[in-house]
């Protein structure tokens, strides 16, 4: 069409004269122009870059990607594997320490959902919505965590299974080392920098569990409140997370066009 300007409705594109943003019965997302559209993913993929790890959203280069969803994909998968078997050895141990730690390891694995949503909706306000959704839960269960930490360390009780519960620790740092290794082979791969950043954030977490296994041996030698306080340190940084998703979800929210009037 001669002047036509082509419009995006979620995963619909099609062109017509209208300008601005606007809806039709059979498309009900509201529309952006489609170079609007790109110009903006490219404006946002720059800032996370340039800004490294990023919670709570997907970053667009990846969601374009086949191959960078399927790494995406599996790295969480094993951080939801590794949060379930933390979770069957804090029923038998009672460790808040490893009860943070699940916590933290179960919060990435989360971000599986506004990556799903981003993918198939290809909708930035679902996944935006979806990513609070997500660090809402993580703060509640952050809360929890920091209240029987606290609790722990005026009332210390006596953890059980300490060799299991050092075991659950190295399964949370092998369990954040494999997912490092396929988010940072991948990021090499496909020359993804929010991949790369993803890969050394989850390195990081791997050192976090090794904080169970010092405090089971802390612990094992006479220090009963080696557990709470590696849970509040552990806590501490959950909430620190959930602070810095907040600030990238707002961020985008008002990246987005403004909505009808």
């Amino acid at each position: 069409m001669n002047g036509a300007i082509a419009h995006r409705h979620g995963p619909w594109i099609h062109e017509h004269h209208h300008h601005g943003p606007h809806r039709h019965l059979r498309y009900p997302i509201r529309s952006v122009d489609n170079a609007d559209h790109e110009h903006t993913h490219q404006e946002h993929t720059e800032h996370e870059h340039a800004h490294g790890h990023t919670h709570g959203l997907v970053d667009p280069s990846i969601t374009r990607s086949r191959a960078g969803l399927r790494a995406v994909s599996s790295s969480l998968a094993i951080l939801a594997a590794t949060a379930l078997l933390q979770a069957f050895v804090f029923f038998m141990s009672g460790s808040v320490a490893l009860l943070a730690d699940l916590i933290h390891n179960g919060g990435d694995a989360l971000t599986a959902i506004p990556l799903g949503i981003a993918f198939l909706l290809r909708s930035e306000r679902g996944e935006r919505w979806a990513g609070y959704a997500v660090v809402l839960a993580i703060f509640v269960s952050a809360t929890v965590a920091g209240i029987e930490a606290i609790d722990r360390l005026f009332h210390p009780q006596d953890l059980a299974h300490l060799t299991v519960l050092a075991l659950a620790g190295g399964i949370g740092f092998a369990g954040n080392e494999l997912a490092a290794r396929v988010r940072l082979n991948a990021g090499k791969r496909l020359d993804s920098a929010a991949l790369v950043a993803d890969g050394h954030h989850a390195r990081v977490d791997g050192f976090v569990s090794l904080g169970v296994v010092a405090a089971a041996i802390a612990v094992a030698v006479g220090l009963p409140r080696a557990d709470p306080i590696v849970g509040l340190a552990i806590t501490a940084l959950i909430l620190r997370i959930t602070v810095q998703a907040c600030h990238t979800i707002r961020a985008a929210g008002r990246s987005e066009t403004p909505p009808d009037h």
